[in-house]
């Protein structure tokens, strides 16, 4: 729920705090119902798709509107609104520029011992963009999704998402698909989508990866798929801390964490500093403002040291350092999806116009995991050439771990080509 709280962090265990910080885990289990829905689209196909569209998007979902014909897509693309047009392709020439900087490159490696390694950088054959709608259409989303795919060299690239009242998904989605040159686009959304696209259906073929934002129960489908395709993550509910101190212009952070919060009624948005006037001078613009959809904390902490410490714990999905020595700051940082610095850094230029990803790591997960980029749809394969003298040089090592772990036969193979080379 909505509302403003005021919470102390524990002075040199800021972390203890985090698990009140944190929404709470969602009370229904959903994973068996999931389960079914997913079993029903393996087990029916289209027919599946068609029932679940019509249960939980349109009444009056038929199976000729689950592909949405690119002449379509062409024509809401055309028809979009121009400054929403534009600012798409600001928005996914941003996104492209960090994207090529960030793709990783096939690398020749050699090795002492005389062989060669290249690790390279191999893109999968298809990825899924997911885009939700329900509350609104997310074409930034799109961007987000299917841009750094581009980047990487997927040859296609399949949307879906949720059909609206007149059978198709958003126009904003269809437009931005346009846009950016999407042809394949699917008028489905939660558990039938994302199966499908695992899948597939006689009108859906499957793809390699899933990507994108959803729902508990989009999360909870990729969940259950994951093995059969790739996905990006699981994803909870977005999130942002804000580490502020007397620099800060209280109305500006007091706009950061109500943006934050206006994702939903689970969304933390949290301030944390050691200046108690920073404190109250945003609790009184947080007053005067906006009522916040999501839950705000402001929390006072004993110490800089400390809210390094309480964010580090949280590892959030947004983190802004609002503070003076902010760059400096940033280097401290080791677990966040995204870091803003300074008085410019919003969150909400990450989530559309900065070039970072907005697909980031959610409730804790960014201390292992990483916003979308090329790399969630490349994989790394390895090439080897061994040289004659790194297999007379190696095969001695390798006879005697193969011998360790009951491998003789490991061990034989070398050795032959061993006796070849000498």
């Amino acid at each position: 729920m909505g509302g403003v709280r005021r919470l102390s962090a524990p002075a040199g265990a800021p972390g203890r705090l985090v698990s009140e910080l944190r929404p709470a885990p969602v009370a229904e289990d959903i994973s068996a119902q999931v389960a079914e829905l997913i079993a029903a689209v393996r087990r029916d196909g289209d027919a599946a798709v068609v029932e679940q569209a019509r249960q939980f998007d349109n009444a009056e979902f038929t199976a000729s509107r689950i592909r949405v014909s690119p002449e379509v897509i062409a024509r809401e693309a055309e028809c979009l609104d121009r400054p929403l047009a534009a600012a798409i392709l600001a928005a996914a020439d941003q996104v492209r520029s960090v994207a090529e900087a960030g793709r990783p490159q096939t690398r020749d490696v050699e090795l002492e011992a005389g062989q060669r390694v290249q690790l390279r950088q191999v893109p999968v054959g298809a990825a899924g963009c997911y885009v939700p709608g329900g509350r609104a259409a997310y074409p930034s989303s799109l961007i987000m999704a299917a841009v750094p795919a581009m980047v990487a060299g997927v040859g296609r690239i399949a949307v879906a998402s949720p059909a609206g009242d007149d059978g198709l998904p958003a126009r904003a989605i269809l437009g931005a698909a346009g846009i950016l040159g999407i042809e394949e686009v699917y008028g489905l959304g939660g558990v039938a989508a994302v199966a499908a696209l695992a899948i597939g259906t006689e009108s859906v073929e499957p793809v390699n990866v899933i990507t994108g934002p959803g729902n508990s129960w989009v999360q909870e489908a990729k969940r259950q798929l994951v093995g059969e395709i790739g996905i990006d993550g699981i994803a909870g509910p977005s999130e942002v801390v804000v580490i502020a101190d007397e620099s800060a212009d209280p109305r500006v952070v007091a706009y950061d964490l109500l943006a934050q919060a206006e994702h939903g009624p689970d969304s933390p948005a949290i301030l944390a500093s050691a200046d108690v006037a920073v404190l109250e001078a945003v609790a009184a613009e947080l007053a005067a403002g906006p009522r916040a959809d999501g839950p705000i904390s402001l929390v006072a902490c004993a110490n800089m040291d400390d809210a390094v410490g309480l964010a580090e714990a949280f590892a959030p999905e947004h983190l802004q350092l609002n503070t003076e020595e902010a760059d400096t700051l940033s280097e401290r940082i080791t677990t966040a999806g995204a870091v803003f610095i300074g008085p410019g850094g919003g969150t909400a230029f990450g989530d559309y116009v900065a070039g970072s990803n907005h697909i980031l790591p959610t409730g804790g997960a960014a201390r292992f995991a990483s916003a979308v980029g090329p790399a969630t749809y490349l994989r790394r394969m390895s090439v080897v050439d061994m040289s004659p003298q790194a297999i007379t040089q190696l095969t001695p090592h390798l006879a005697a771990l193969a011998q360790a772990e009951g491998f003789p036969l490991h061990r034989a193979s070398a050795e032959i080509r061993q006796e070849r080379e000498t």
